[in-house]
């Protein structure tokens, strides 16, 4: 032991070593302050020091009643390119792009971190199973039941209504069932807007729904975007007062790919802009009820008294996304969102409607959300750890509020889709940033799905892609 260093600082330096050398990883929980003296031989307060000293110099944090656990190194915030200037609106052509890399993301033995589904380990399959089970025993018409006009399940309508309790009065003739979050949007668009009108889309924003504008001949005007709060209100107010805009497209909560809540502050007055100027709100939901904060974060829909925010939402992340049921709280559209429904695909499975209301109803689906949340979390701040230690130095990470992909910005050099090809060769898939831009943005960004159980092989797999990044500068 050196001489100038005393008890404590000298375990802290042990301590800390380990951590370096990774035999204690991110978020592992250290041996306890009783088994270290033990094991040390010394006083239970020289350990109490030790822990102090790590603890300032950011190794590690103390959780009550729960011991000391090695810290995440700090995630370093991105900043969206072209923060401060409109685009003007542009007609989205990133289909053809889009196929291209989800083929290629398929490749067979690949490190899939593109693709983001929560995993079969975290989702409640086996409950499933039972309820499944339990509803066509109890109510076997159901499988057999179609129809044209009726597209709703009582008890799944009574189910979203008291969810919806928490934040605020709902009317359930409001509610349209509907065939997935994503067909929810995709009517609720077609309600709200026609072919050669411009949506106001957040600055990233998750490509599905760039797909969803372009397959509809619609316009794009990307609102600057900050990577913790959310869209520029002040942006957003200069494009409806300049008549730039007939409807907006945003997921407030938990946006994908960035991960950022928009602070209810913000969602009240962007109700009050969508009341003041009659503009309406396709409000995207679907990742809700997967935010870390204590308390679910209220959707915009809570603070909308004209009837202008459309909310759509699902269970697909945190049940099962097999079920394919979603459904939208249409406000003054709920007519022509159900005609459009019918129209479209009739009405959705009133077998598996039935059967979220029975997972819903009671405390499983609660239960079942306290553990992705804690599980996801863990996922993310891994990630982030594994990205911070293999990726250039300059680069820097999104911090999510929710949700399950990291959002990374590179150094302007790096060309993402350039370097997707090479990653795919090394059998690593991502989300190049490109495809969360209307206007082609984000070029050295990219998206990675954190849901997975971490393994030597994830581990592995980032490694090599900080390699290629590190190679590309």
């Amino acid at each position: 032991m050196s001489a100038h260093l005393n008890l404590y600082e000298h375990l802290a330096n042990e301590l800390g070593a380990l951590i370096d050398s990774r035999v204690f990883a991110p978020g592992d929980r250290l041996p306890s302050i009783r088994h270290l003296a033990q094991q040390k031989r010394i006083s239970i307060s020289t350990v109490m020091q030790a822990l102090r000293l790590m603890e300032d110099r950011g190794q590690v944090d103390a959780r009550p009643q729960s011991g000391y656990f090695v810290r995440h190194r700090a995630p370093r915030r991105p900043c969206s390119a072209d923060a401060q200037h409109l685009k003007e609106p542009a007609f989205v052509g990133i289909n053809n792009l889009l196929m291209r890399v989800l083929k290629d993301n398929e490749t067979a033995n690949i490190v899939q971190l593109g693709t983001a589904w929560p995993p079969d380990e975290i989702l409640p399959i086996k409950r499933m199973q039972r309820t499944i089970s339990a509803v066509a025993r109890r109510d076997p018409v159901l499988l057999s039941k179609v129809s044209c006009y009726d597209i709703s399940e009582g008890n799944f309508l009574r189910q979203v209504a008291r969810r919806a309790l928490d934040w605020g009065k709902l009317d359930p003739h409001e509610i349209v069932v509907t065939n997935s979050c994503t067909e929810a949007i995709s009517l609720c668009l077609r309600a709200v807007a026609k072919p050669g009108d411009t949506i106001a889309i957040e600055s990233a924003t998750y490509f599905v729904l760039l797909q969803m504008i372009e397959s509809l001949g619609m316009k794009a005007l990307e609102i600057p975007t900050d990577p913790k709060t959310g869209p520029s209100l002040d942006a957003l107010e200069l494009a409806l007062r300049a008549g730039l805009v007939q409807a907006c497209l945003f997921v407030p909560n938990a946006n994908n790919p960035l991960g950022c809540v928009m602070p209810e502050a913000n969602k009240k007055r962007l109700a009050g802009l969508l009341s003041e100027f009659n503009i309406p709100l396709v409000e995207d939901d679907v990742y809700g009820d997967l935010c870390f904060a204590p308390q679910r974060p209220w959707p915009v829909k809570a603070y909308d008294t004209s009837g202008n925010v459309l909310l759509c939402s699902s269970f697909s992340k945190a049940i099962t996304p097999a079920s394919r049921v979603g459904y939208v709280l249409a406000g003054r559209f709920a007519q022509e969102v159900a005609l459009l429904k019918t129209v479209s695909s009739g009405a959705t499975s009133h077998f598996f409607q039935a059967v979220l209301a029975d997972f819903l109803e009671g405390s499983s689906y609660d239960q079942q959300l306290r553990k992705m949340r804690r599980t996801l979390v863990q996922r993310i701040a891994r990630m982030s750890d594994a990205v911070a230690a293999s990726f250039p130095a300059d680069c820097m990470l999104s911090e999510p509020q929710g949700g399950f992909v990291l959002w990374v910005q590179m150094p302007p050099q790096v060309d993402a889709l350039a370097l997707h090809g090479q990653a795919i060769a090394d059998g690593v898939a991502y989300m190049p940033g490109q495809l969360f831009s209307a206007s082609g943005k984000f070029g050295n960004y990219l998206r990675l799905n954190c849901g997975n159980a971490w393994t030597p092989r994830i581990e592995q797999a980032i490694g090599r892609l900080g390699r290629l990044v590190k190679d590309a500068l």
